[in-house]
């Protein structure tokens, strides 16, 4: 199919869907049969499809594995009801305490029906798992959620689906008119996948069927105009019925195949730039990141082109554990500056690790010293942080993605407080010693760090939305960068170095606001000195005025000295 056919497909539907009916999506009344007709589609058309603010572009993620949150009906299952008791962890909607985390926005991993535990296979769109509890329960905690300011996202799984889902389950017999949702060959094409993996699998009527990632998880065909109608009325459904505030795509470079070719094709990038246009259309504020497991050439085309608002970052992610690994200052400090000029602002979804990966403090070695410093790193640096359940506790986990999805630990008490009976899987044997109750008392511990972290960004404009300039050091152990924006400058020092630095000078040629400053510590020890920035933005060998501990993050805000 050529690009321009399928870009004709695609605004046929939303045409359709123009002059269509005026009803709400709703899910078939026959749960386990495949609907006869799909629920029309009405679009309120706007003038203007960007609204700013953007809210995405200032905000904090927090990941949840809904499963291993918190169980509040003691079945050993996380639940929405657990997550709702939990909010005021995340954020408790009021700016002056301090018992929170602060975040204010949430990335739900799945929450439809699925026969994994880890949901990536849905067998229903329109619904939510019964492990988690019911919609009433749902629309209660995106309604308690929106209260404390938080918005919530949830995983959308359209690259494939069970094989168990009724539209697969129709698909096998090829009269249906389900049969071409997914990609069908009388013979075995005999490629693989792009790691080698098998992709063509026999199917029970003799043919064979395209799933890229296991055999339960066939591939939607979306060069089928119906799968596109289909999709749409799912993302309908939950940003307007439900009142979700957007979707995390998973495995978004895979969408569309051509040929061998099945990453990043030609045909992905033009389907997700027509539904980029039509959930703007449905909320204007709606929010997309793209899982786009790529070079970050690759996956910054989706935010170029406005086929996504965001994307994550997997290049910086490595590079920052990396480089805090062998303690490198200067190839961290250079790989910022490249991958925050490569990414449109508030486009880049910035992370450690997430549900695919070795948690943060396994891959660091269980070095909680590290830990801080990798958290301080994408915490003050552009982009949008995304942090994993548990990370802000210190929880390990590596290999099997079970070992990197167990249950929040929230007490010492049994089974780390997260469930009064028997947990679907256990918490690891450290709980006693990680856990958020015991660090919340610990004005020292990793989870008061990751909190005055988040307070700060909170209340700086510079370290939401400033311009990164990154800053020379004599000494090769010291990551220092400023976030510059009109009103507000902030001077980020981190000793990547197992050893303490003394008459460390830092140096820029461009990049900061002209005039004469005072540090003011926002993180760190006061310090008796004067910024004197020229009027080129450049900073002449400034040297700081402290010695730099071993490990040490230090923060501070430029004040004019004339206030």
């Amino acid at each position: 199919m050529k690009l321009t056919r399928l870009r004709h497909i695609t605004v046929l539907i939303i045409i359709l869907s123009l002059l269509g009916a005026c009803t709400t999506p709703q899910k078939p009344s026959n749960e386990g049969a495949v609907a006869t007709s799909t629920p029309t589609l009405t679009i309120t058309p706007t003038t203007n499809l960007i609204v700013k603010p953007e809210w995405w572009k200032s905000a904090v993620f927090y990941q949840v594995f809904v499963r291993s949150f918190y169980d509040s009906d003691g079945d050993g299952i996380g639940d929405f009801r657990g997550l709702i008791q939990k909010l005021d962890y995340l954020n408790d909607g009021d700016p002056n305490t301090t018992g929170d985390l602060g975040i204010n926005a949430i990335w739900l991993m799945p929450v439809n029906p699925s026969p994994s535990y880890h949901g990536y296979d849905v067998t229903d769109y329109y619904n939510v798992n019964p492990d988690y509890g019911t919609m009433d329960d749902f629309r209660e905690l995106i309604e308690e959620a929106h209260q404390r300011s938080i918005k919530v996202i949830i995983d959308l799984v359209i690259n494939h689906t069970s094989t168990q889902h009724p539209w697969f389950q129709q698909a096998l017999n090829p009269q249906s008119s389900y049969h071409n949702y997914y990609i069908w060959r009388d013979e075995n094409p005999g490629y693989s996948g792009p790691d080698g993996q098998k992709v063509w699998h026999r199917a029970s009527n003799g043919k064979y069927y395209y799933a890229l990632f296991w055999d339960q998880m066939p591939d939607l065909n979306f060069q089928n105009p119906q799968v596109t109608e289909e999709i749409y009325q799912i993302a309908r459904f939950w940003l307007e019925d439900v009142g979700v505030d957007g979707f995390r795509i998973d495995a978004a470079k895979h969408l569309i195949e051509e040929g061998t070719d099945q990453e990043n094709t030609g045909l992905t990038h033009e389907w997700f730039a027509s539904f980029y246009q039509y959930y703007k259309s449905l909320n204007p504020q709606a929010v997309t990141v793209g899982e786009v497991w790529s070079n970050s050439f690759e996956a910054v085309r989706y935010v170029r082109n406005q086929e996504m608002d965001m994307v994550f970052n997997f290049d910086l992610a490595r590079s920052i554990l990396t480089n805090i690994n062998n303690r490198n200052a200067v190839s961290l400090s250079n790989t910022l500056t490249f991958e925050t000029r490569l990414f449109p602002k508030g486009s880049m979804g910035i992370f450690l690790t997430n549900h695919d990966q070795d948690r943060v403090m396994t891959v660091l070695m269980n070095d909680e010293q590290k830990a801080r410093l990798a958290a301080a790193v994408y915490l003050t640096s552009p982009g949008v942080p995304f942090i994993y359940y548990g990370e802000e506790i210190g929880l390990t986990g590596q290999g099997d993605h079970r070992n990197i999805r167990t249950p929040m630990h929230w007490s010492a008490e049994r089974m780390a407080g997260f469930t009064s009976g028997t947990p679907w899987l256990f918490p690891k044997m450290d709980y006693a010693e990680k856990n958020v109750e015991d660090q919340l008392k610990d004005p020292n511990s990793l989870l008061r760090f990751y909190m005055d972290l988040l307070r700060i960004r909170s209340q700086s404009q510079a370290l939401q939305s400033g311009e990164l300039s990154a800053l020379s050091s004599s000494s090769s152990s010291i990551l220092a960068y400023a976030r510059v924006s009109q009103n507000e400058q902030v001077l980020i020092v981190l000793n990547l170095g197992n050893q303490p630095q003394e008459r460390v000078t830092l140096h820029s040629v461009e990049g900061l606001n002209p005039g004469t400053y005072r540090l003011s510590p926002l993180l760190g020890g006061q310090v008796n000195t004067t910024i004197i920035v020229e009027p080129d933005g450049a900073l002449q060998e400034f040297e700081f005025p402290a010695t730099i501990s071993a490990n040490e993050v230090l923060i501070y805000q430029l004040i004019n000295s004339t206030e």
